[in-house]
């Protein structure tokens, strides 16, 4: 029976001293003693919005030092507008601390979506114009291959004087694009590169040899382009031989 109580003693004695710990850190009690009354945001912020940001931290903040769920608050923080990355701290005695990579847009993406500078799809934020950025597209695994070909295509055709406005790979793997100039070409799906490469070395004699403009170049071809000039019916095929000066 002694045995008993001394057990039963020891129960209760733990229990007096586990308890009030499992309160603090569950926020049952001691969330007005030690509340987060500070937070302390780093960061080159352009575009998270403030008071959206307080106003989705508050609620676990209020949970006092020792109950707050970081990592909790940390989803949420990373689940605003225009946050890429967010890491959420607490800092004795009061401090919520939340550092913040925004976003930075590379392109569009697709219908809906925007492709930033570090290779992450994020929706377009409401009312952001977009209209100035390239138009990217792909498979979603695909993002760093679409981005390494329009780079090349830009300084092949950057060095022409033009841009390059949108360019995709779909489904089937197949390439395609539209310069600045408002000509499409079709790339196919093999050997992208060295077709964009003889392409953009041929163009200024090609354009040289026509006033109407180049509607559209189809690069699929083993031995030459087929170009549709001025009105959709002015369709020739040029092969590289018939092209003076250019070697391939």
């Amino acid at each position: 029976m002694n045995a008993i109580l001394r057990i039963a003693a020891w129960l209760l004695a733990l229990a007096l001293v586990v308890l009030p710990v499992v309160a603090v850190f569950n926020g049952w009690i001691g969330s007005d003693r030690w509340p987060l009354t500070r937070l302390r945001v780093h960061g080159e912020l352009q575009r998270v919005d403030a008071a959206q940001l307080r106003q989705v931290v508050q609620p676990y903040a209020q949970r006092g030092f020792f109950a707050v769920r970081l990592r909790d608050a940390q989803d949420a923080v990373q689940a605003l507008p225009w946050v890429e990355h967010a890491e959420v701290r607490k800092r004795w005695p009061d401090v919520m601390e939340i550092r913040i990579v925004e976003h930075r847009p590379f392109a569009r993406w697709g219908e809906d979506r925007l492709l930033s500078e570090q290779g992450r799809l994020f929706p377009v934020p409401e009312g952001l114009a977009v209209d100035a950025l390239p138009q990217l597209d792909g498979p979603d695994n695909q993002t760093r291959e679409v981005v390494a070909l329009y780079n090349e295509a830009r300084q092949m055709f950057g060095a022409l004087g033009l841009g390059v406005d949108t360019l995709g790979m779909d489904r089937r793997g197949s390439w395609s694009l539209q310069l600045s100039n408002g000509t499409r070409v079709v790339v196919g799906r093999a050997d992208a590169r060295p077709r964009l490469g003889r392409f953009a070395r041929m163009l200024p004699q090609l354009l040289s040899r026509h006033a109407a403009p180049l509607l559209r170049a189809d690069l699929r071809y083993t031995n030459g382009f087929a170009l549709q000039w001025g009105k959709a019916s002015a369709t020739a095929a040029v092969s590289f031989s018939s092209i003076a000066g250019i070697t391939t």
